[in-house]
């Protein structure tokens, strides 16, 4: 395997800076390593055209080049990029290509990243598994029978695999966060409000548009950081986005930091090593410092209970919505879930839930007045096998979910590997609009226990 595949997206963007090795070169590796890597993934489903000798050529002119230059991504197939398939893995979108960018795409290339490709997703975001009736399923390079999770599963396994430094993923519900753990990388799913929905398929509107972000995902934390502050803030369209400053991790004195810590959130316990691991990344910043104490936020329960009642209240109307927009007429079996409803009760139901979905968040938020962070799983298990559905959907989603019910940022970066030799992640969460913190926590953990490693070669 090529070094400079599994190299930081921060240390390729300064050798290519420094003319230590061209932005040619670097896209080249990649492509080898993809095209290395794909029978035994197919994470990226699309590839896409060669920006490398352009990025050169104005390197070479003295042109200005932003943070990310030279530096190869890979893009979620629910994001569109101009010129570039955009399926949102659902087949009436089997022939689109947008004509302009997500924005931010855009502010990705304008920091001088090269696109690479698209990576695979489940039909419209909606799964635990990156398979979709266009381009098949994913697998993950630490164990090609196992998933790297969904919705962003196709990102985590290339950027795992070495084909990709930098990719954008999207979070409803922990779709960032799950195949990050299940990958060993590092993501993050930010505040709501921090990044614009714009361009994403599907589009997120209404009363739970602040469940989804999208966030970014590479194998260092250092990088996400970097990242985000790339493609954060207004963009003019998406009236969710509030122009936050983004603090500084290099500004956090985590000496100063209460976090709170838990394995079992009180509705499903993780496996033995998972919680391990946890306790260990919470250990690692007890000696780094930090006060840490064990606590778990009481309203969890009621607000995963609130979950499916507010779905089976929308009637799934919103993925009937969108399927007409794409023009699917024949969706995947595995959207059952988000659609077969009885008839939605009258209007009021879903007005008083969201006057309870609003009283849990305050209960949620409360917790946070004597904590600056928390350290937990992102999910109870590692990586399961191809297929698999767990009975009860919401409590099994709830360590991830429960905190895109909040709003608040979270980060997961591994933090240990299991006995069957699949990666463990850890999730930090702050306050919100304290990525700085999360990222400062992560970053302590990361340094600590080694962060990511190579997978077995795959190719």
């Amino acid at each position: 395997m090529n070094d400079l595949c599994f190299q930081s997206a921060c240390e390729i963007a300064r050798a290519v800076r420094e003319k230590e090795v061209s932005a040619l070169e670097v896209v080249e590796t990649h492509l080898e390593r993809i095209e290395a890597t794909h029978s035994a993934l197919n994470a990226v489903v699309t590839l896409a055209a060669d920006e490398a000798r352009a990025a050169d050529a104005r390197q070479a002119s003295g042109d200005p080049i932003g943070a990310l230059h030279g530096v190869p991504v890979t893009i979620k197939d629910s994001i569109e990029t101009a010129g570039i398939l955009t399926t949102g893995g659902t087949t009436g979108l089997s022939n689109h290509v947008p004509e302009r960018d997500a924005p931010v795409v855009t502010r990705l290339r304008e920091a001088g990243a090269i696109v690479l490709g698209k990576t695979n997703t489940p039909e419209l975001t909606l799964g635990g598994e990156s398979d979709n009736l266009i381009f098949g399923r994913t697998s993950n390079p630490y164990r090609l029978d196992r998933t790297p999770g969904g919705s962003s599963g196709g990102a985590a396994a290339i950027i795992a695999a070495g084909g990709a430094a930098l990719d954008l993923g999207s979070d409803v519900g922990g779709s960032i966060r799950e195949p990050a753990h299940y990958c060993g990388i590092a993501g993050i799913k930010p505040t709501s409000g921090r990044v614009p929905g714009t361009g994403h398929i599907p589009a997120s509107y209404g009363a739970l548009d602040t469940f989804a972000q999208i966030g970014p995902m590479a194998r260092r934390v250092e990088d996400i950081e970097l990242a985000l502050g790339i493609v954060s803030g207004i963009d003019w369209a998406d009236p969710s986005v509030v122009p936050m400053p983004l603090g500084a991790s290099a500004s956090v004195a985590i000496q100063r930091l209460r976090v709170a810590t838990y394995t079992d959130n009180g509705l499903i316990a993780p496996s033995e090593e998972i919680a391990g691991a946890v306790t260990e990344a919470a250990g690692t910043l007890a000696a780094a410092g930090v006060e840490v104490l064990s606590a778990v936020p009481e309203a969890i329960s009621d607000a995963v209970a609130l979950l499916p009642r507010i779905r089976a209240a929308e009637g799934g109307a919103p993925v009937r919505y969108a399927l007409d927009l794409a023009g699917t007429k024949n969706p995947s079996s595995r959207l059952s879930y988000a659609l077969d409803f009885p008839v939605p009760p009258p209007g009021n139901v879903l007005s008083d839930l969201m006057i309870e979905l609003d009283l849990v968040r305050a209960r949620m938020l409360a917790f946070l007045r004597d904590f600056d962070a928390i350290v937990c799983p992102a999910s109870p298990w590692c990586a399961p096998e191809h297929g698999f559905e767990p009975e009860e959907r919401y409590v099994a989603w709830s360590h991830a979910m429960i905190y895109n019910l909040t709003g608040w940022p979270g980060v997961v970066v591994r933090a240990g590997m299991s006995d069957e030799g699949l990666p463990i992640g850890v999730q930090v969460v702050a306050r919100p609009w304290r990525e700085d913190v999360a990222f400062a926590l992560a970053r302590c953990i990361e340094s600590a226990l080694g962060g990511y490693r190579p997978p077995p070669e795959t190719g």
